[in-house]
């Protein structure tokens, strides 16, 4: 027996363990894929009645599945010399189960995105409550479930902020940041989280860190500006405003940063 009829055996006889374990497409490629083989393959007569007991039960099988048989209207038939005739109705069959998974896979998303919705809510609440230390346990979870990606990541740590605990924030943004090192717009958070935390040269830190990429963006010059304010370096804050300016000279926020600097420096 060749190879091919060989693998084509070994489908068929894979198919009932797939449809136990409640894998309709696996099971329906096996049938469709060993049956092409057969109709490629010249058999003898033992190896054609042979195929044709196997490909028979493997009808038999799939025609049996309750889930099958209410995802799939038609009736799987098949006799000898009939594989043509089969493999047009397992292409649709296949078709159908593709579109079906499909519709799980958005459910099963939909699913994700509203139980993720809820546990926010429930962060937000719990904060709201003055129950830090239960919204942080529920968001470290949220984190968990979604594989701690850097958006979830970024969307708990602003919840936080909101409500001003900056330093559960803090390390949700810095685990973020760990993700994705060339996000301009984590440097940028975590600077605002340390300022609003008075931790003035940690945030000079990571702005300085942001600046190796993204010198060119005035906002973050002026978030710079901003830290120097606070921390009462008038003079760093008269540099990080002129750059703004010279990224962007209509910044009137820059422009109203720069005068109360200088005015501050007499």
């Amino acid at each position: 027996m060749s190879a091919e009829l060989t693998k084509a055996r070994s489908l068929l006889s894979g198919i009932n363990s797939h449809l136990k374990q409640g894998k309709l497409i696996p099971a329906a490629q096996a049938l469709h894929d060993a049956t092409l083989i057969v109709l490629k393959s010249p058999l003898m007569k033992g190896e054609k009645e042979e195929f044709t007991r196997l490909i028979d039960h493997g009808v038999f099988l799939l025609g049996q599945d309750a889930k099958l048989r209410q995802l799939f209207p038609l009736k799987l038939e098949y006799q000898s010399g009939g594989e043509k005739e089969l493999l047009g109705v397992l292409g649709d069959l296949m078709k159908e189960l593709q579109a079906n998974k499909s519709e799980e896979v958005q459910g099963l998303l939909a699913d994700m995105l509203k139980k993720k919705e809820e546990a926010l809510q429930q962060i937000r609440a719990l904060l709201a409550a003055g129950n830090a230390a239960e919204a942080k346990k529920l968001g470290d979870k949220l984190v968990r479930d979604h594989g701690s990606s850097t958006d979830i990541l970024t969307e708990v740590a602003d919840i936080f902020v909101k409500a001003e605990s900056y330093s559960e924030a803090f390390q949700y943004l810095d685990q973020a940041l760990k993700n994705d090192p060339n996000a301009i717009h984590l440097y940028n958070r975590i600077g605002i989280v340390l300022r609003k935390m008075r931790d003035f040269e940690t945030a000079e830190k990571y702005y300085q860190r942001a600046l190796e990429t993204g010198a060119k963006d005035e906002y973050l010059w002026f978030n710079i500006g901003r830290l120097y304010l606070d921390w009462q370096r008038f003079d760093k804050m008269v540099h990080a405003a002129e750059r703004a300016l010279k990224i962007n000279p209509e910044f009137v926020e820059a422009q109203k940063m720069l005068a109360f600097a200088k005015k501050k420096l007499g």
